[in-house]
């Protein structure tokens, strides 16, 4: 499951990050969202709900973190700062920004 979430995550365009810390944990993987940090948990068993990381994360007021998905097998549901979404719903994250409408210009003089 996380390497499929990496791979979606990357392919949108996002840099994606790893925290690890003694006394909190390790969030599987972050994101930056303009000015702000989304901390993104990846679960596959049933227990999707207990996250003790994206928790101790969450709790700290020095982190000022907003949101945060946990990616798993159940069903979508918004519980405070914490969005549960299917595992699938991964290419619906906010992309880092939209992509740039690009112009190209071809030069065929030499073809004459």
């Amino acid at each position: 499951y996380e390497n499929f979430v990496a791979q979606e995550l990357a392919s949108h365009g996002h840099d994606l990050f790893y925290f690890s810390n003694r006394a909190q944990g390790e969030l599987d993987f972050l994101i930056q969202k303009q000015n702000h940090v989304i901390p993104i948990e990846v679960k596959s068993g049933k227990d999707f709900e207990r996250h003790n990381a994206l928790s101790n994360v969450l709790s700290n007021p020095d982190y000022a973190i907003s949101k945060a998905y946990v990616l798993c097998n159940g069903n979508f549901e918004n519980r405070g700062k914490i969005i549960y979404a299917p595992i699938y719903m991964t290419m619906f994250i906010e992309r880092k920004q939209p992509m740039q409408r690009q112009i190209f210009r071809i030069e065929m003089t030499a073809l004459k």
